[in-house]
């Protein structure tokens, strides 16, 4: 039996820090992912479309103002490919959208083992007075017992504060100082995957509004994807910012995440 994954826009930036964007990341995404200048297929020889059942439902109607309103669309629309056994694979939108879409999932499967690619870890208890923030997902995440463990990876920012709530929630960080790819544990089911692009070197990603060099490489996160071998059940991709792209790099970038995604989704499915 083959999941159908459905892919979900989530165009809000309402809680981004410094600087908005992340709203206009889904169209740029798409227009990567079905453009001719490539095709269709995954590093693993699974295609989209002919393999992989990938459905596309456009992005939901977010307010992009109403915080609590737009967490309860984006929890709808998950419970909903839940009811329907299908897989979601979001595309944000600024991080913060990651809190509401891992506590749908967390819902239906128990708590969850999160793969996590970040510059920054995203714990703080609130930043600059917002606990939404898109700096602070998974600490909401934790709060809500939403997660078994969390693995974060290409972390190089790492301040005392979030530090100290990374070893007060027993988050297992992989800073990027002498990082190795074989460092990444393969982890238990279910997955969940979270991708921001920051995570990835500028060099390689450069539309996003927190750029940090010394990143990890596209092939580097591709590989780490590949080795997990349990069930994957939902995974975001988040923080593209169109206005900082060149020559739509990061949206390729994004639109390559998509596919090898979802193909792993394919591959790993009733893998526990």
């Amino acid at each position: 039996m083959h999941p159908v994954i459905h892919l979900i826009g989530l165009p809000t930036d309402q809680n981004s820090s410094f600087e908005r964007g992340a709203a206009l990341a889904p169209p740029a995404i798409r227009a990567a992912l079905w453009s001719d200048r490539g095709n269709l297929s995954a590093q693993s020889g699974l295609e989209i479309g002919t393999d992989v059942n990938l459905k596309d439902l456009g992005d939901l109607p977010l307010s992009n103002v109403d915080c609590a309103a737009d967490d309860a669309s984006i929890i709808r629309a998950v419970t909903e490919s839940l009811d329907i056994d299908a897989i979601p694979l979001l595309l944000g939108g600024d991080h913060a959208v990651s809190y509401p879409v891992v506590a749908a999932l967390a819902a239906r499967h128990g708590p969850l083992n999160i793969l996590h690619f970040d510059a920054h870890p995203d714990l703080y208890a609130d930043f600059e007075g917002n606990p939404r923030s898109h700096a602070s997902p998974f600490a909401r995440i934790l709060e809500g017992g939403h997660a078994k463990h969390i693995v974060q990876v290409g972390i190089r920012t790492l301040n005392k504060h979030c530090r100290d709530q990374a070893a007060r929630c027993n988050v297992d960080i992989l800073p990027m100082l002498n990082f190795e790819v074989d460092m990444v544990p393969i982890l238990s089911g279910p997955i969940y995957i979270s991708v921001d692009l920051d995570g990835i070197d500028p060099s390689e990603a450069p539309g996003v509004a927190h750029p940090e060099p010394g990143g990890l490489t596209v092939r580097e996160v591709l590989s780490i994807i590949s080795k997990q071998s349990a069930q994957i059940v939902g995974a975001d991709i988040v923080e593209l910012n169109p206005a900082r792209d060149v020559n739509d790099i990061t949206a390729i970038v994004a639109a390559k995440l998509v596919r090898e995604i979802a193909a792993q989704m394919h591959q790993n499915y009733d893998h526990l």
